[in-house]
């Protein structure tokens, strides 16, 4: 499904026959990211601490915050990888999420298994072994990332701001409350890297292969997100699901006429 290019990192090919470079985080930014979950998660423990001296005695407010920590420091990145798409608030601020090796959103048993053996990457001090495997690793993958078949990559940006995939419009009346919703849910990164493609590449097509492949895709999506109320082309429809995709990297919004 996928292999390392060293120069531009790992190469998965969809079934569709599109290719997505899956670039992996440098050591420095993993760092810089971990630095910032870390503050975050000492913070965190610290109110809860005060918390629990308020109403424990001493004695059962110790145990408490142990067991508080432990489940906290684990806890806090299997829900992040799970429930935000492989981002944690440190990844998200250095532009970096955790993917499985073929660019799909995390199963839960992946991030289970990579935070289950963190314990492992922090020896002995400091994430040590964890850095030691990165520098050694071609893909700057730690043990947890190597058992669990994951990956540190960089958000892709390729495709901000490429007007080629909305027409320059300035309005999408797709983007209403219950379709923003389903589309974020429902779309993983996979797919997004190939509607971005599709998009990108439509005009190199052929007039029929275009209006048919837009129109398949379309149908598809209209069953997965459960949208059959809104009488657009299979064109819009499509590049209407990439601007609501990209929209934080975009500097409009396309606008659709019913057909």
């Amino acid at each position: 499904m996928g292999e390392l290019n060293a120069r531009r990192g790992r190469v998965v090919v969809t079934p569709e026959h599109v290719e997505i470079v899956l670039e992996p985080a440098g050591l420095g930014n993993r760092f810089l990211a971990l630095l910032v979950d870390f503050v975050l998660l000492v913070a965190l423990a610290g109110v809860l601490a005060q918390i629990s001296l308020l109403f424990l005695p001493l004695g059962i407010a110790g145990l408490v915050r142990g067991l508080t920590l432990l489940v906290l420091g684990w806890g806090y990145h299997v829900y992040f990888e799970i429930q935000h798409q492989g981002q944690s608030p440190g990844k998200r601020l250095f532009g970096l999420r955790v993917v499985d090796g073929r660019g799909l959103p995390l199963a839960i048993e992946q991030s289970f298994i990579r935070n289950a053996v963190r314990a492992l990457d922090v020896l002995p001090l400091g994430y040590a072994v964890g850095a030691l495997i990165c520098l050694m690793d071609r893909e700057h993958r730690r043990l947890g990332d190597i058992a669990a078949d994951t990956l540190v990559v960089r958000e892709p940006r390729h495709v901000a701001g490429d007007r080629r995939l909305t027409r320059e419009r300035v309005f999408n009346s797709l983007r209403v409350p219950r379709v923003l919703r389903l589309v974020r849910h429902r779309v993983n990164l996979e797919e997004r890297e190939f509607l971005a493609t599709l998009c990108l590449r439509a005009d190199a097509l052929d007039a029929g292969a275009r209006l048919d492949l837009m129109e398949e895709v379309a149908a598809f999506y209209r069953r997965r997100l459960e949208i059959d109320d809104i009488p657009f082309s299979g064109e819009s429809f499509v590049r209407g699901l990439v601007s609501i995709l990209f929209a934080d990297r975009l500097p409009v919004q396309p606008r659709f006429s019913r057909s």
